[in-house]
């Protein structure tokens, strides 16, 4: 079952249509998932930078002080888990001293906070968490907040300068080249405590990644970074580039497609028209030839000289139309075989120019003209005869057929040193420049306006082409409408002419 043309061309641009769709989210899903894990990567490199940074100042504490740093783990057998941290500079006698112990909740965690003072020196400071941990990521992150508790207060604040530079070695490590900008802010007050945002930069072009680092949650990291967008675009510039590429080529598949079936719908439906008026035209020759013979044989005209010589003259017309008729078919259906042979000989020019012309003066309907140059009057070409005759043919024919009243043909025929030049000039109807790119088709014909007599079956210029191209020549017209056409032919010269 054949489907019609409409619904096929809907199929393929409803299959384009989902092919460009499911592409695009494709491409926008991937997008936000790259944009998602750069967001945890960032995030990641802060947690990890501030990790860094922690422990380098608890270290400048243990060092400064003289104090040992103790951070220690505990669990039960109920899967309950305790961390410690402190700085001792030894053993506490916590009788004699006053103890202060702060217990807080936050997140299903239990912080107890323990201060010992000898007069008005803080002898110890510790803090303990204690949670049910299923998480070694919390866990870890929990440790990291109670340590915030301890050291904060024993060392000058957060090291901002190093924080930055260590954020720099972090985001390096997930290959982010990306600029960034720290503050440190009280979230209870909104005060920022330390910045290394310059004044100048507007906040709001920035995109802002923040990390509440202390128990309480009082206080936190506030980074700033260049927005990701075109970092990450330009990550998947491979990725966007294949799929534009796939695309495209998926476009102009579908396009070659579409066009393939448009020509071959309309080669259908020349082929349809070429059956139509073939059969016509070779019924017209065989129709007249038949009621000829049949006047000579049933009318006693055989025996009228007169009338004999009018209807076997007509018969003989007829025969060379239909010849002629079967021979552009034949030749039609020969060029295109893979054993299509050519026969070169060595061809008089004037003489064959002086046959054509004398066989175009006799078959024409209207009066003719014919002018012939040929320089230099011997001049010679090795080409096969029986073509090389078709295609001058061909354009005599072209150039009687659509002059209108009286056809006044030119034709020049010159040796170019490596090429034979032949020009053929006519002062008929003209060809529009749109239609000249198209004459040369199969199955082609001009529109004639009001010269509805002119017969053809658009093969005379095609096979004129084809032919030409076969002998390693050339053909190409130059018209204008109203001032007739040239057609002008070039066939190469071979060194034995």
């Amino acid at each position: 079952m054949k489907l019609p043309f409409k619904i096929i061309a809907l199929l393929i641009i409803l299959s384009l249509t989902g092919v460009f769709i499911y592409q695009a989210y494709w491409l926008v899903s991937f997008y936000h998932t790259t944009s998602r894990q750069t967001d945890t990567n960032i995030e990641n490199a802060i947690k990890n930078a501030d990790h860094i940074e922690l422990f380098m100042r608890a270290d400048r504490l243990s060092t400064k002080e003289n104090k040992q740093r103790v951070t220690g783990v505990k669990a039960d057998v109920h899967g309950e888990v305790s961390y410690s941290t402190s700085f001792k500079k030894g053993e506490v006698n916590k009788t004699s001293h006053i103890v202060i112990k702060k217990t807080m909740r936050r997140d299903n965690a239990i912080y107890e906070n323990e201060r010992i003072l000898q007069g008005n020196n803080l002898v110890n400071d510790s803090i303990n968490i204690g949670k049910d941990q299923n998480s070694m990521e919390a866990m870890l992150r929990q440790m990291q907040q109670g340590l915030h508790s301890a050291i904060d207060i024993n060392v000058e604040g957060i090291n901002l300068h190093d924080f930055d530079s260590i954020m720099n070695v972090e985001l390096k490590k997930y290959n982010l080249n990306i600029h960034h900008y720290t503050q440190i802010v009280n979230t209870k007050t909104h005060k920022v405590q330390a910045s290394s945002l310059p004044a100048y930069m507007d906040k709001k072009k920035l995109k802002m990644y923040e990390l509440k680092y202390d128990v309480m949650g009082a206080h936190a990291y506030q980074v700033y970074t260049e927005p990701t967008d075109g970092m990450i675009l330009k990550q998947m510039t491979g990725i966007l580039l294949t799929s534009f590429i796939i695309l495209v080529i998926l476009s102009f598949s579908f396009w070659y497609l579409i066009k393939t079936i448009l020509m071959q719908k309309t080669v259908d439906e020349m082929k349809s028209d070429f059956t139509n008026n073939i059969t016509h035209e070779l019924k017209t020759p065989i129709a007249i030839t038949y009621a000829a013979t049949d006047a000579l044989l049933n009318f006693n005209i055989i025996d009228n000289k007169n009338k004999r010589e009018k209807y076997l003259r007509i018969c003989m017309e007829q025969l060379q139309r239909l010849s002629g008729l079967v021979e552009q078919i034949l030749s039609m259906s020969m060029e295109q075989r893979k054993t299509f042979r050519l026969n070169p000989e060595t061809i008089q020019m004037k003489e064959l120019a002086d046959n054509l012309i004398e066989q175009h003066k006799i078959k024409a309907d209207k009066p003719v003209s014919f002018t012939l140059s040929v320089e230099p009057e011997e001049l010679t070409i090795n080409a096969d005869r029986a073509h090389t005759y078709n295609i001058l043919s061909n354009l005599l024919d072209n150039a009687v057929k659509y002059s209108p009243d009286k056809a006044d043909v030119s034709i020049f025929i010159e040796d170019e040193g490596n090429e034979l030049s032949v020009k053929v000039t006519d002062k008929g109807i003209g060809i529009a420049p749109e239609k000249q790119t198209h004459i040369f088709d199969k199955f082609y014909r001009v529109p004639t306006g009001n010269l509805h007599n002119v017969k053809g079956f658009g093969l005379g210029l095609f096979y004129v082409r084809t032919l030409t191209e076969k002998m390693g020549g050339s053909i190409e017209v130059k018209s204008a409408l109203g001032k007739g056409s040239t057609f002008i032919l070039k066939l190469p010269q071979h060194e034995n002419n």
